[in-house]
């Protein structure tokens, strides 16, 4: 073999060896690269604040109000910090109790500049852009006047402006009885009396769904005729005819004053025997969603917040004011069935949704859904709700009995509690800040959504000028 071979196949085995050797040297960074995704997959974070602690259980809830509990041993931490948690996996933002392993957590430091708004508040919401008045009026109210813009209180029979005065509630539910025979003028003067000692404009609610539940519309005197249910009105002009209903009904409320109607109902029911059915549009999925959608939509910019109720759906179910009731329905027939009407309603801009007390064995089965940590994790985080979350009535038959029903309701992530007692409410709240099981700084946050609600209404001025 000549020289000038030799030496070509001497230059080619140099070539093929650096090429083997580069080859190996990419192929080991990719694999270290995979190695170091994969531990970015099982490894993440997340920051929050801790809104609940025992020997072995930590809860926090997120900027987007969703709540999780962790299994944490020997914490250090105390309610009312804000946690950053390192864990393995992906969360259940659907549930609150996770299964994940919790491999490190440590306290953030907070900004307590004034009128700052904390990062965990911020959740890009629909009341975004009035949170800055919202943080400002929080900072200038004492405990007792956060504690009382959470609760909506039943107007009571005796002395309501002196009670008002005394105790600044986020506002009144009125019923048939408080309208009773009065006259027009008799309303507006009713409820601008309670306006004008309110230090924050209150929260003037009523049920007027139409059909069987009507507060206003049962009076002649306020009204010509009664308001119709959604069923009479689908079946005698449709669509149509509820947004002109819906028309109707918010300058009628407006006009005298109320500023929320409790409805409208958009459980799903096409049973006649049904508990609820008399009170829905009587249709299926479909057409109950569309029915959610045109009351919204036409009861914007009227001056009347309109309420979806009652969340996650009724169904067949019975009366939860005179009892427990347990709702045995899968998560999939829910989730198909129930939940779109909510949905569809969400997406037009509602501001409020009610929350039932039926227990949903499907999402929880210890807990009836207005105090279940789950169902208000499934309306923030699978319909992407942002407005106020509502209980149904905490005297109700279904509640009334649970020990602490207004702090687990406040717990479970509702901000605005409906309640008939509400000295004991107060008094709950009080005692549970008193005992550690709820921090200042969760009333402060609700409080703030709530104000941030009022100023959106245009409810509250001073400040936006």
């Amino acid at each position: 073999m000549n020289k000038k071979v030799i030496i070509f196949f001497s230059v080619l085995a140099i070539i093929v060896g650096i090429g083997a050797i580069t080859l190996f040297s990419l192929n080991f960074r990719e694999d270290n690269d995979e190695g170091d995704d994969s531990k970015k997959k099982i490894e993440n974070t997340i920051t929050a604040m801790v809104i609940g602690l025992d020997d072995d259980t930590l809860t926090i809830q997120d900027s987007d109000h969703i709540i999780y509990m962790f299994d944490v041993i020997d914490s250090n931490l105390n309610l009312g910090d804000i946690v950053e948690i390192s864990y393995k996996g992906t969360l259940d933002k659907n549930k609150s109790l996770q299964s994940n392993q919790v491999l490190d957590y440590k306290t953030v430091e907070v900004d307590n500049t004034q009128n700052e708004i904390p990062k965990e508040w911020q959740d890009n919401g629909i009341f975004k852009d009035y949170y800055l008045f919202a943080r400002k009026k929080v900072q200038e109210m004492t405990l007792d006047e956060k504690i009382a813009q959470l609760l909506l209180v039943r107007y009571p029979d005796d002395e309501p402006i002196s009670i008002l005065e005394k105790y600044q509630f986020g506002g009144y539910v009125f019923y048939e009885k408080d309208f009773k025979n009065k006259t027009t003028e008799e309303v507006k003067t009713m409820i601008n009396e309670l306006q004008s000692i309110a230090k924050v404009p209150i929260l003037t609610a009523v049920d007027e769904e139409g059909g069987t539940v009507v507060r206003v519309s049962s009076n002649s005197n306020l009204a010509k005729e009664r308001f119709k249910s959604p069923r009479d009105l689908y079946l005698e002009g449709g669509f149509t005819k509820i947004e002109t209903d819906t028309i109707d009904k918010s300058l009628l409320l407006a006009s005298l004053g109320i500023n929320l109607n409790l409805a409208p109902v958009v459980d799903v029911s096409t049973d006649s025997s049904d508990y609820m059915y008399k009170r829905t549009l009587g249709e299926n999925t479909n057409l109950t969603s569309t029915y959610a959608k045109t009351v919204i939509k036409a009861s914007k910019g009227l001056g009347v917040s309109y309420t979806l109720k009652h969340f996650p759906g009724y169904g067949n179910n019975d009366d939860t004011h005179t009892g427990t009731v347990v709702d045995d329905r899968t998560y999939e027939e829910i989730l198909n069935n129930d939940l779109p009407p909510f949905k569809a309603g969400i997406a037009e801009g509602a501001e409020a949704v009610l929350v039932s007390h039926n227990t949903v064995t499907s999402i929880d089965n210890t807990n009836p859904a207005s105090l279940s940590k789950d169902v208000h994790n499934l309306l923030r985080n699978e319909l992407g709700f942002t407005g106020i979350i509502i209980t149904d009535d905490l005297a109700m038959g279904a509640v009334s009995t649970i020990d602490n029903a207004t702090v687990k309701a406040i717990l479970a992530g509702n901000d605005l509690l409906i309640t008939t007692d509400y000295e004991e409410s107060i008094s709950d709240i009080k005692q549970a800040i008193n005992d550690n099981t709820i921090d200042e700084s969760l009333i402060d946050k609700l409080a703030f959504r709530v104000l941030a609600w009022k100023y959106y209404k245009g409810l509250i001025f001073e400040n936006q000028k």
